[in-house]
């Protein structure tokens, strides 16, 4: 009876959180009374050219996820092995950053970009991005290496391999459900974000999906174009969808062993 409740609770939620989805592939594949691909053509076509938008995302999505992966592997593996003064009020200082809200500090963000040059480029806005993501990421990494057996390091150096080598060759291994959650984070971030594209770029060929898909709403003389929205939603979302179905076990080990420890 458990076991039958727990099912069925579950293909509610399955449902309920599908829906959506679901609503929005049909909404634009079927805009009148007949099916078609229009709203597809549309957006194919819109503006610069979807191919220009989804360039622009994937290079930003790269450089998030490899960004965020490499620095916050080496801060977790320094917060999670290397005593050194000050090391709890620095990690604490690091997740305090998760109680500014982001969009607070978007604009002092853009004057500093400035000032580095890096004003309306993706590079600039993978900077921020990444920012965005190492509390999260810096906290999972930290508690994934946590959870690996200090034995490891010790047998490893008895051996003559040094840290970095420790690090490569021992430990990243071992931590892969941690690594695939922060990419996988990283990657939603992002593939979804909109605020900060919106603010920090400018030119309409350096525009990602998201703002894409919002400006194409607005269709002649102020009308809302529904159907190549939703074809937009839609495409925005599979592979988020595809990528998370892919990865789920690595995601749900990765939560085990990092987030729920320490």
């Amino acid at each position: 009876m458990n076991r039958a409740a727990y099912y069925v609770t579950a293909a509610a939620f399955a449902v309920l959180f599908v829906f959506p989805l679901l609503w929005s592939g049909w909404s634009s594949i079927r805009p009148g009374d007949a099916f078609s691909l229009d709203s597809y053509r549309r957006l194919a076509t819109y503006g610069e050219g979807l191919g220009v938008y989804v360039t622009n995302t994937v290079i930003l999505v790269v450089l998030t996820v490899a960004g965020t992966l490499t620095v916050a592997t080496l801060a977790g593996y320094a917060f999670a092995r290397f005593p050194f003064p000050g090391r709890g009020v620095l990690f604490v200082l690091t997740l305090a950053i998760l109680m500014v809200p982001y969009p607070t500090i978007l604009i002092p963000l853009y004057v500093l970009l400035g000032w580095l040059g890096l004003q309306d480029s993706l590079v600039g806005l993978a900077l921020v991005m990444i920012m965005f993501q190492l509390p999260f990421a810096v906290f999972m990494m930290r508690n994934a290496f946590e959870s690996v057996p200090r034995t490891l390091d010790e047998a490893a150096m008895i051996d003559g391999a040094g840290s970095l080598r420790v690090l490569l060759r021992i430990l990243l291994p071992a931590v892969v459900p941690g690594l695939v959650t922060v990419g996988l984070f990283a990657f939603l971030a992002s593939w979804n974000d909109y605020v900060a594209p919106l603010i920090l770029i400018s030119s309409n060929d350096r525009f990602t999906l998201p703002v894409a898909v919002v400006n194409m709403r607005l269709h002649n003389f102020g009308a809302v174009d529904y159907p190549t929205m939703q074809a937009g939603v839609v495409f925005m979302a599979l592979p988020c969808l595809l990528l998370f179905l892919i990865l789920q076990r690595y995601y749900v080990r990765g939560f085990m062993s990092g987030a729920l420890r320490g």
